[in-house]
């Protein structure tokens, strides 16, 4: 079993896929972290959509792969980024993918939390902010998931200045039925949310937003940082009002981050545990028991594929969330909403094959190796 796979300066080299997958069984919550895997779409192939039309999903693989995630004691983090919400996934979609998802959750016994954001406007006015992420808070109340209130594209274009934001969130939390979880995407995930907050000075923003969680402490469940800076997020988490969790959503540091430290640690809400759902759960169950040192031996490995995946534009991050899945056997296509298969070059994609393949990430190696040469293939790869 060998196959030929082309490097980033294009030249082929043979690589030796190992025959060995994880032996990884499912298993029940976790008692010592909540761990939030941001799950993907899976787009409906055979729909004839172009990509600026509302997206096909194919709402049976999609479940299942929820299902796959639940079965492993992860929670599920619906309609967030990772589902491609602003980059092919519009809100007719989003809220009809956090419908189904909470009957699922509800069905099986599953954690869900769905993402509220503004997506049903292109632009507005703070007032029209507002209203429309009460529409989306509303629809995740009424489902029975708990609500994560994203970062608005709409908010940052209207915003004057931190009392905006202040008035909108302040207006959120109080009608919250129950606590949220407020979610910080930085702009390396996306560029239009640049100087949320009110200011581009990282600092004057993390205490805006500190003052708002501090206004509102029986409703704020959590906070989600992603800003792929551990330092930063170890500040804010110890500077949180008492009983606010902090989420991590540094796909770059995550292991010493719920590890933690003496002080403190960090909850999870990841888009890489898409694909590393049960090498992640086994990991967190080890630390379940105190041993922060296996723990992460564990996950530590699987930092490199993260960072690949996650590297700059990481927006792209989703086309090797997807592909992994399909590799994985968990779809039977690497079709993506929105067309965003094409958004990573043949080479990120080899790499991102290689390493996943590296941590016995692929449940049928043969399977994965097999799927990876016919993707070569339709770029001219022979073997």
């Amino acid at each position: 079993m060998t196959i030929r796979l082309p490097d980033a300066r294009g030249a082929l080299r043979s690589y030796e896929p190992r025959t060995d997958p994880l032996d990884l069984t499912p298993g029940g919550p976790f008692t010592s972290r909540t761990v939030l895997a941001a799950a993907h779409v899976v787009a409906d192939p055979y729909a004839d959509v172009t990509p600026d039309a509302p997206a096909a999903v194919d709402w049976d693989a999609t479940l299942a792969f929820r299902r796959h995630l639940w079965s492993h004691g992860l929670g599920v983090a619906e309609a967030m980024d990772t589902a491609q919400r602003g980059m092919g996934l519009d809100w007719a979609g989003a809220a009809e993918l956090i419908r189904r998802s909470a009957a699922e959750a509800r069905a099986v016994g599953g954690r869900i939390a769905c993402g509220v954001g503004t997506d049903q406007l292109a632009a507005g006015s703070v007032a029209e902010v507002r209203a429309a992420y009460e529409e989306q808070l509303a629809l995740v109340e009424e489902s029975g998931a708990q609500a994560v209130v994203m970062a608005s594209r709409a908010l940052a274009a209207a915003a004057r200045g931190p009392e905006d934001y202040a008035e909108v969130y302040g207006h959120l939390l109080r009608q919250a039925a129950r606590p949220v979880i407020l979610h910080w995407l930085g702009p390396m995930f996306d560029p239009a949310l640049d100087g949320y907050w009110g200011s581009a000075d990282l600092d004057t923003a993390t205490d805006t937003f500190l003052e708002i969680v501090a206004a509102h402490p029986d409703k704020v469940d959590g906070v989600k940082i992603s800003l792929l800076d551990a330092g930063r997020e170890v500040a804010l988490r110890r500077r949180l009002p008492h009983g606010v969790r902090c989420y991590t959503g540094d796909d770059f540091n995550y292991p010493e981050l719920i590890a933690g430290d003496e002080r403190g640690f960090s909850h999870a809400l990841l888009g890489i545990f898409d694909p590393l759902g049960p090498p992640a759960a086994r990991a967190v169950r080890v630390l379940d028991t105190g041993d922060v040192k296996a723990f992460r031996e564990l996950l530590d490995p699987t930092v490199e594929l993260s960072r690949h995946l996650f590297r700059a534009p990481t927006r792209f991050y989703k086309t090797g969330v997807v592909l992994l899945a399909w590799l994985a056997g968990h779809q039977s296509h690497f079709a993506m909403v929105g067309g965003l298969q094409s958004a990573r070059s043949l080479p990120h994609l080899a790499r991102a094959y290689e390493l996943a393949d590296g941590l016995g990430l692929f449940p049928d190696p043969r399977l994965a190796e097999d799927r990876m040469k016919n993707l070569l293939a339709l770029y001219g790869v022979t073997q």
